[in-house]
């Protein structure tokens, strides 16, 4: 199995419950399709670079998860036909970006270094 990563934006004009509701639909179809979803973060609303359906924001979501690649059609289609989803993008992980995931989610990058004495 692949992993993969989905980046979905929502319309702004959802209210919190409404979005998340939306997001269980999706990670529903991921986990019905014999998905195992690895992460999820809510990044929640966000300024958007450019317009998009008229709207300069829109509620973000992230989901990482592995599947075989005939899930992912399955997802964007529903995707697709969802009129609340502004854009998604699904990308595919290599092993040097899933060892990147892995080590940001357990904290590996935010650790500050100690300093070290010098001795005089």
């Amino acid at each position: 199995m692949n992993q993969y990563e989905t980046t979905i934006i929502l319309t702004p004009l959802l209210s919190e419950e409404v979005a998340k509701e939306v997001i269980a639909k999706f990670s529903k179809i991921l986990t019905d399709n014999g998905a195992e979803i690895v992460m999820e973060d809510n990044w929640g609303l966000k300024k958007l670079a450019y317009l998009i359906e008229k709207k300069s924001t829109g509620y973000y979501h992230l989901t990482e998860y592995k599947c075989s690649g005939e899930v992912i059609g399955k997802l964007e289609i529903e995707l697709k036909r969802d009129e609340r989803v502004m854009r998604f993008l699904t990308i595919s992980l290599n092993k040097h970006a899933v060892a990147y995931n892995d080590k940001k989610r357990t904290g590996a990058f935010n650790k500050k270094k100690e300093k070290t004495e010098v001795a005089n």
